[in-house]
Parts: structure tokens; sequence; C-alpha cells
């Protein structure tokens, strides 16, 4: 007899609306502000609940730009996959990739460059973290199928060369001596570096 799945009750539907509320006002306030103007209180003012609740939800500033950012990363790492598919080349094909996170990293510059600390030196027994981890991962094995299906790298070497291309990104856009750099002055430098490593 089939299991019929059972309708979210009232207390799991108040979660989620609370869930909603507050990462589209973390959101909202991180764009216009930016993460380090922002305070939890404020998050939690804009989103209509206590600040006690809003710690159930992520208990710390960084956790809530996680939680905001973790499903714009997402999503710009499927429209990379998908521009990656036609690329010529290798590189191309990584390229393709790097260029829809660092658009996705430079929309707002602070908190791009907030979202990859947090990343590197966050709790990652925190439910954000551990997303923002698998993000990282999921993009290391789309470099490493670009470089073993356009470069047939063997599939150990390419995970790899995927893990130092996360490095490089990791750097160029998050050091502080790139904070005032272009999306396109970033991609040629990251183009160049990515180039040097790969096989010819």
């Amino acid at each position: 007899m089939p299991v019929k799945s059972r309708p979210f009750g009232r207390r799991e539907r108040n979660k989620q609306a609370k869930l909603e509320r507050i990462t589209a006002a973390a959101s909202e306030l991180f764009a216009e502000r930016g993460v380090d103007d922002v305070t939890t209180q404020q998050i939690a003012d804009a989103a209509d609940i206590g600040t006690g609740t809003l710690f159930l939800y992520a208990k710390t500033k960084g956790e809530l730009l996680l939680l905001v950012q973790n499903a714009h990363y997402s999503a710009a790492l499927e429209r990379g996959r998908a521009a990656a598919a036609d690329a010529p080349t290798a590189v191309d094909g990584v390229m393709a990739l790097v260029e829809q996170i660092a658009e996705c990293n430079r929309v707002q510059v602070d908190n791009g460059r907030t979202y990859l600390r947090e990343m590197v030196f966050g709790d990652p027994s925190e439910p954000h973290h551990a997303e923002a981890l698998a993000i990282v991962a999921r993009t290391e094995e789309a470099v490493a199928g670009v470089l073993t299906r356009r470069a047939q790298v063997p599939a150990a070497e390419a995970a790899t060369l995927a893990q130092v291309v996360s490095a490089i990104m990791f750097v160029e856009l998050g050091a502080t001596l790139n904070a005032g750099s272009s999306i396109p002055e970033l991609l040629a430098s990251i183009r160049t570096q990515v180039a040097a490593i790969l096989p010819r």
C-alpha cells in the first residue's frame, strides 16, 4: 500500500513562513546596506520576529548571510554548468563556470567577500555553512567534469586541479587588494592562472 505524503502541519508551516520572512528581510537589508552595516535586530524587526526567534534559524549574522547567498550561488552554478556545456575548450568551460560565480559574488562586493570568508572560516557544523561548503564541492565537481570531458584529464588529477581552480577563485574574489577590481579584470586574472595550471 503506497504511503501518502502528509502535508505540513501548522507548526511546520509557521516555521517555513518565518524562515521565508527572515530570508527576505536579510536579503533586502544586506543588498541595501551591506552586511557590515546591518544588525541582527534590524533583520528581526524587518521580519517581524524577536531576536531570540531569529537565532533559532541562524546563530550569527554570518550564518544569515550564508542563508541568503547560498540560493544565489546555487543558481549561479547551474547557469555556469549550462554555459560550460557549450564551451569549445577546457579553459573556456572552466571560465564559463567561474564567470557566473564571479558575477554573483560581485553583486554587492562587501557581501561577496564576507560570504567567502564565512565559507572558509565559519563553523562547518552550522547548517547554512555546511550548505555553502556543499556548493563549493558541487562547483569543484563541475570544474573536474569539464576537465575530464574537454581535456581528457584523468578523474583524480581533474579533482585536484578543480581544487586549485577553486582556491584561485577564492583568493581573487576575496582579496582586499581586488575589492575595487571590475568583473572583467578579475576574470582576466583568473583565466591567466587557470590556463597556467591546465595540461597543454
